[in-house]
């Protein structure tokens, strides 16, 4: 309920304006676009029948060969306990192959499957779509510009080598 002088306040279109000392706060605007973008990208990948963690998989299968559940959760953040879930589902799909690992037949080996390649191709033309709606009120080098600067944030909070794109 809105009380008479939040009413005041409200502009007539019934929008709330962040007071500037919030806009000004990089912590809080990261924030809320991170939410943004995440509601985005799961909408966008649910309607291509997937969701990002299975697109966290098959691109670090793609881009770094086969792995371990231990070494895919890693690799993509992805938590240990919830590998196996996401394993399943794309093990059920066809898009991963599960093999014993030769050396140490305790742990299987998880390959990209032909199909899993191909399923990656369409996922990277919905999210390439997905983030060209994300980034529309950005000019192409702004949007690249962006990138980079997230991306060197990202490495320096997580104490990773910067990555050249």
């Amino acid at each position: 309920m809105t009380s008479r002088a939040e009413a005041a306040d409200m502009p007539d279109h019934g929008e709330i304006r962040a007071p500037d000392r919030l806009r000004r706060r990089a912590s809080r605007l990261l924030s809320q676009m991170s939410a943004q973008s995440d509601r985005l990208i799961t909408e966008g990948l649910a309607q291509a029948d997937a969701r990002k963690w299975h697109y966290a998989v098959l691109a670090s299968l793609q881009e770094y060969g086969p792995g371990s559940q231990a070494t895919l959760s890693r690799r993509t953040g992805i938590y240990c306990s919830d590998m196996v879930g996401v394993l399943n589902e794309l093990a059920e799909r066809g898009l991963v192959e599960r093999t014993p690992d030769p050396g140490d037949r305790r742990r299987n080996v998880i390959t990209i499957t032909a199909q899993g390649r191909r399923h990656l191709r369409r996922l990277d033309t919905v999210l390439d779509d997905l983030h060209e709606e994300l980034l529309a009120p950005l000019l192409p080098a702004e949007r690249d510009q962006f990138v980079l600067l997230l991306a060197r944030l990202l490495d320096h909070h997580t104490r990773q080598a910067p990555q050249v794109p």
